[in-house]
């Protein structure tokens, strides 16, 4: 595999592992709602909101490398 789809291949990893810790928050989030623990779950529930950001960048950088490489159709 060349590096270049590698190195996409890992960005996509990223992106997918924290996913996954934002679903994990919500969760954890969820639980501490439901427990009167209205603090550890606000805490939790944005800890999710900046793992979906970082995934969300890691997606947008994909998409501009993209769009920088697509050529428009006449």
């Amino acid at each position: 595999m060349s590096e270049k789809l590698e190195a996409t291949a890992k960005l996509y990893d990223e992106a997918a592992l924290e996913l996954d810790r934002a679903a994990r928050h919500c969760e954890v989030a969820a639980k501490h709602f439901r427990d009167g623990e209205v603090a550890r779950g606000a805490a939790h529930a944005w800890a999710a909101r900046g793992h979906l950001l970082e995934a969300e960048s890691r997606l947008d950088e994909q998409a501009l490398e993209h769009a920088g490489r697509s050529q428009p159709q006449a």
